[in-house]
């Protein structure tokens, strides 16, 4: 079902079809129709639709703004149906037949809107198989991962339990990747480890699915003789609309979780490096965030981190919503979490490198990348190369920046066959224009 939802002939189609069912269940009819009771189902239809925007914005906290196509086709769906109420007498049943028509897909399109958005669904395939939880290619359990020896053309997922002992958070079941060379004898390599968040309203399995992640660190080991990076997929929020932004608050030890639960796990199950040096985060959107504040908050656990598109630090909003939200109102723990707070006051740090990415089109993310927290990075001693790269702030941009710096932090972390850090090119490298 390669079957594009972000573009193409199946969003058109949707669109087109909504409308025209819309427009049968209005109809010519008679004046009385027209003059009198279209008009109140257009009045209602636009109260609705007003308010429930209104409740979205102002009741749900939701920061970002969403786009106006979207209140468009929930104007329509809620137009059709009050067309059915106060069209009811004199409608012909063929027009009634058309309602479910209207508002089914205007609420698809609106969804859709969403999606295209952000990319998350880029094919009927792939939502059909998010939604109904199938496995991944060479998806096996740890089990399965241990009794294979012998030489693998590309790596395996596996599915893991991590036991929050430590934290006590609710997770959801996590990934960890394991590249070729990890199969090839039963005395396993000591390979660094990425951990890698994905943004606000993910599932862990994201960054496989649409963020290319596997796909990528496979063709990197076909170039390195079946090395890379062990990558673990977490879980940094434990419910699709829960919005942690991987810290300790309200709604769960979701950092306690990520470096207290996840490393050793990791480091005992798939004999692992424990190197702070041979282990990096990486994350896109609010992962890449969560990157950033766990790597200069935790260096004695993540030596290297890669941002994509992140902000500045955890927010939920200004920084007065963020402290109520995110830490109960907690102001220190604000301060302890916030990475411009933290590198104003932290030591400097050795031998850690930090690879910023964003797009063209992120204005915002790129503008603060550039001068506020590479200066930052820079004066607390940490090597830092930014780039900015075509895209704008969708899931695809995501794979495409992973992609790009993948090679750069697999040498990082250390990974077999990579060049040495003498070998690297200058930290801090050029923006692209």
């Amino acid at each position: 079902m390669n079957v594009s939802l972000l573009q193409g002939w199946l969003p058109a189609t949707m669109k087109a079809v909504a409308v025209l069912a819309l427009l049968a269940a209005i109809g010519w009819r008679d004046s009385g129709w027209r003059l009198r009771r279209l008009p109140i189902a257009l009045g209602v239809a636009v109260l609705l639709t007003v308010l429930s925007a209104l409740g979205v914005l102002y009741l749900s906290g939701v920061t970002d703004p969403l786009p106006v196509s979207l209140w468009i086709w929930l104007g329509v769906a809620i137009l059709a149906l009050a067309v059915l109420v106060v069209g009811w007498r004199g409608a012909r049943w063929w027009q009634r037949a058309t309602v479910p028509v209207a508002v089914l897909l205007a609420v698809a399109t609106g969804a859709n809107v969403i999606n295209q958005e952000t990319g998350y669904y880029p094919t009927v395939g792939d939502a059909i198989g998010e939604l109904s939880d199938q496995p991944l290619p060479s998806q096996i359990t740890v089990d399965q991962a241990k009794g294979i020896t012998g030489k693998t053309a590309t790596g395996r997922i596996v599915t893991v339990d991590i036991p929050n002992t430590v934290s006590g958070f609710a997770h959801r079941q996590e990934l960890v990747y394991l590249p070729p060379a990890w199969f090839r004898s039963k005395n396993r390599p000591k390979l660094p480890v990425v951990e890698m968040v994905g943004g606000e309203f993910s599932a862990p399995d994201n960054w496989v699915r649409i963020g290319n992640a596997a796909q990528t660190a496979d063709a990197y080991a076909r170039k390195h003789h079946g090395y890379a990076p062990v990558m673990v997929f977490v879980d940094p929020s434990g419910g699709f609309k829960v919005d942690t932004e991987c810290v300790n608050g309200p709604a769960g030890k979701a950092q306690d979780h990520l470096t207290k639960d996840v490393p050793p796990y990791v480091e005992t199950t798939f004999g692992t490096a424990t190197d702070p040096r041979k282990w990096g985060v990486a994350g896109w959107s609010m992962g890449g965030t969560c990157a950033l504040t766990m790597a200069v908050t935790h260096p004695d656990l993540f030596g290297h981190f890669l941002d994509i598109s992140g902000d500045l630090g955890p927010n939920t909003g200004d920084k007065q919503q963020t402290i109520a939200k995110l830490y109960g109102g907690d102001a220190a723990a604000w301060s302890a979490n916030d990475p411009l707070t933290v590198l104003a006051h932290h030591p400097k740090y050795r031998g850690m490198t930090a690879l910023l990415l964003a797009g063209d089109q992120e204005s915002r993310q790129t503008g603060q990348m550039k001068q506020q927290l590479e200066p930052a990075l820079h004066k607390a001693g940490i090597s830092t190369r930014v780039a900015v790269l075509p895209g704008k702030h969708v899931w695809q941009f995501a794979a495409t920046a992973f992609e790009h710096d993948f090679a750069m932090l697999a040498e990082q972390v250390g990974t077999p066959g990579s060049r040495p850090a003498a070998t690297q090119p200058p930290a801090v490298a050029p923006a692209l224009p």
